[in-house]
């Protein structure tokens, strides 16, 4: 990372930093753009520079995520079942999320706009990788099982999170996940899904 990249990400952590410690303190509505980039002494301009909206201030992944949840991915053996893939894969990216999502769910629970907002907390950009790694997995022929369990996955953890309480701790909300995929297997995920080349 070159210092002009170094700088955007200083910035756009600066910008995040005080845009969810002022949605913490006074609530997501109460907070305009103008007072986020005023806190970290930037125009309203700048703020949307890097940001979409005040709902992406929340939402939006470090960009330095990207190759850690990479390496979750890369790291799973080749012999290993998906299912078991899929649930080391997406606990650790979970637990990659341990700082803020909590403030996220806080913040969710008493905000009528983020309630409704469509917005993943799992995030398009993880989604998709996982996807193409899951594309790297599997042979042809095994892709409607393998989208199966992936889909199997994604909704036990929406389940964890769903029925994780605002006030609990994050160490509750892993415990509700680890919880929600070990119901979730599959009876056949101890038979490892051909991979390519295999």
């Amino acid at each position: 990372m070159n210092l002009r990249e170094r700088k955007k990400l200083a910035a756009w952590r600066a910008i995040r930093t005080a845009a969810l410690q002022l949605f913490d303190e006074r609530g997501f509505e109460a907070v305009s753009v103008e007072e986020i980039a005023a806190a970290v002494g930037v125009s309203r301009s700048t703020f949307f520079n890097y940001f979409a909206s005040k709902e992406a201030a929340v939402f939006d992944q470090d960009p330095e995520e990207r190759d850690l949840w990479r390496a979750l991915m890369a790291a799973r053996p080749a012999d290993e079942s998906l299912w078991d893939s899929l649930t080391a894969i997406l606990i650790g990216f979970n637990e990659l999320l341990g700082d803020r999502l909590p403030m996220q769910r806080r913040l969710q629970a008493h905000s009528p706009a983020l309630a409704k907002s469509s917005w993943d907390v799992v995030g398009e950009q993880f989604l998709s990788d996982l996807r193409e790694w899951l594309t790297s997995r599997v042979q042809a022929g095994d892709s409607l099982a393998a989208t199966l369990q992936l889909n199997v996955a994604f909704a036990a953890q929406n389940t964890a999170y769903q029925v994780w309480g605002p006030e609990e701790s994050f160490d509750d909300y892993l415990l509700q996940l680890k919880k929600c995929l070990h119901r979730a297997r599959p009876i056949s995920a101890d038979q490892p899904i051909a991979t390519t080349g295999s």
